[in-house]
């Protein structure tokens, strides 16, 4: 009875361990694939030169990221609602399947089963909001199944926009000098010629240097994120009709038969047509043999 008693003790002890054992596994993996999750959603989505919300710098932020995805398609429409969601947009996208192997196997005398191995891709770009572009790239993470490269710019364009705004005020300066020196002094012809070129040139200048800065200023308020994704090679089964093979049309051995029947009887008519048609000669010749016999007995 001690005997059984102890026994069962030490199976239950035993049960119990291996209880904590597994239970303490399975929670270290679902911490492990949460951190896994939680590290590429934070690898993909940190975005650099954050700058304080009232500081005068201007910066022109860009993202390119490759990853792999379950389905390119549906990651695809995913990210593409999610760009319209905050603020942004679509510029480009191109979507491909890359066949990479067919092959067609007979699997009855009238069909075949075609396989067909292929990648699909996928080539985004899209511009968003300046103060979207972490919220996005968070979104975006969640499709990530495996990160193949993140690169994230940011651009200080200050001192480019501020050269910008100088240089355009040096060129309205110019132009009422100009201007006011063509009204004075442009009564010779060629001197009229020459300013008002010069003026022109200082006009075209002047433009563009604004539209550089409306340039960078609509870079600095939307950033630009380009995305290439793809998934793993698919494998397509497709039943086809064997347009090679005609054994499934032929007819039975009766048919054949009575078809070889009727094919003989109509080239027998044929004989006998052409028969009929040479009557006359074969005329000819008996009256030529009766001569002939009558000839030879006088």
């Amino acid at each position: 009875m001690k005997t059984n008693t102890k026994t069962l003790f030490t199976l239950l002890a035993l049960g119990l361990l291996f209880s904590c054992k597994q239970s303490d596994t399975e929670h270290a993996s679902q911490e492990m694939s949460e951190t896994t999750s939680t590290s590429d959603s934070k690898v993909i989505s940190s975005s650099p030169a954050v700058e304080p919300a009232n500081s005068d710098r201007k910066f022109v932020r860009t993202a390119d990221v490759r990853f792999k995805v379950k389905n390119v398609a549906i990651s695809t429409t995913k990210i593409e609602d999610a760009t319209t969601k905050f603020g942004g947009f679509v510029t480009s996208t191109h979507l491909e399947s890359h066949i990479s192997d067919i092959e067609k196997t007979a699997v009855s005398q009238d069909s075949v089963v075609e396989t067909t191995k292929y990648t699909v891709d996928n080539s985004i770009t899209i511009r968003v909001p300046n103060t979207q572009l972490d919220t996005v790239l968070k979104t975006i993470a969640k499709e990530v199944n495996f990160l193949n490269s993140r690169k994230i710019n940011a651009n200080d364009v200050t001192l480019q926009m501020l050269s910008n705004k100088l240089a355009q005020k040096r060129s309205a300066s110019t132009e009422k000098r100009i201007e006011k020196a063509i009204d004075n002094k442009g009564k010779k012809l060629p001197q009229v010629i020459d300013a008002e070129e010069n003026l022109a040139t200082k006009k075209e200048q002047k433009d563009d240097t604004v539209l550089q800065n409306l340039s960078l200023e609509d870079q600095v308020n939307f950033s630009t994120i380009t995305l290439e994704i793809y998934q793993n090679q698919t494998v397509k089964h497709e039943v086809l009709a064997n347009e090679k093979s005609i054994n499934a049309y032929r007819p039975n051995i009766g048919w054949q038969i009575w078809d070889s029947l009727k094919s003989g009887w109509y080239f027998l008519e044929k004989i006998i047509s052409f028969v009929v048609v040479l009557w006359p000669f074969a005329l000819i010749g008996i009256f030529s043999w009766l001569g002939y016999r009558k000839y030879n007995r006088k």
